[in-house]
């Protein structure tokens, strides 16, 4: 079994951007469950997904929002699920909030640091670190029905120009690192709460990775 750690935040975890109050999407909705049906039984899909999940930053104790930072929790989860093939990493949405005031350059570097952890702690098989895919995360929409109502407080419109600033500098990061960068904007947007996947999108974004999945194992 070649087995494929999805990490990152309420995307890969399939929180709905409709009826956002019902949480999460079903495994055969959620890009990870299409993922694991689209691979097949020779591969292990291992959902590591978590809503608000940062790079590396914690909220304030009065948000009551524990374990959200990506680089604490990345370490144990490599250790827990070793050996991984491949790791499928898609953060720094949650950087980008406004409390955090964090520039694109710095959400680039952090996430620096975490290919750099997965290539110290990951393991194959074979005792080789694990092949990454390196996605850049889907745009925020401002202009989204529910943006106002759900995230209004948590994203501006400075937010969405950053989260536009990542795909470029994080493909060069990609190469830097001899990872494979898929930038999830060019296949998947946000529905209606502007931030997390449409449903077509998870079905869209689910057969780019499972190609770039089957290249780097093939």
């Amino acid at each position: 079994m070649i087995s494929v750690l999805c990490y990152g935040d309420s995307n890969t975890y399939g929180q709905r951007s409709e009826e956002v109050d019902k949480g999460r999407w079903p495994a055969e909705v959620r890009w990870t469950g299409q993922l694991a049906a689209l691979l097949g039984g020779g591969y292990h899909v291992i959902e590591e997904g978590l809503g608000g999940r940062t790079t590396d930053l914690d909220y304030p104790e009065s948000m009551n929002r524990p374990g959200r930072n990506g680089r604490a929790y990345l370490l144990p989860a490599l250790l827990s699920h070793n050996p991984i093939e491949v790791v499928v990493l898609m953060l720094g949405t949650n950087d980008l909030k406004i409390q955090f005031g964090r520039t694109a350059a710095e959400v680039v570097a952090a996430i620096g640091r975490l290919l750099e952890d997965i290539a110290e702690y990951g393991r194959t098989e074979a005792g080789q670190p694990p092949k990454v895919v390196l996605v850049s995360p889907a745009h925020i929409d401002v202009a989204a029905p529910d943006f106002a109502d759900v995230n209004g407080a948590s994203y501006d419109t400075t937010s969405a120009a950053k989260a536009k600033q990542l795909a470029e500098p994080l493909a060069e990061l990609a190469a830097a690192h001899g990872a494979t960068f898929v930038d999830a904007a060019t296949v998947a947007e946000t529905g209606a709460d502007g931030t997390h996947f449409s449903v077509p999108s998870h079905g869209r974004f689910a057969r780019v990775i499972a190609d770039e999945v089957r290249r780097v194992t093939g």
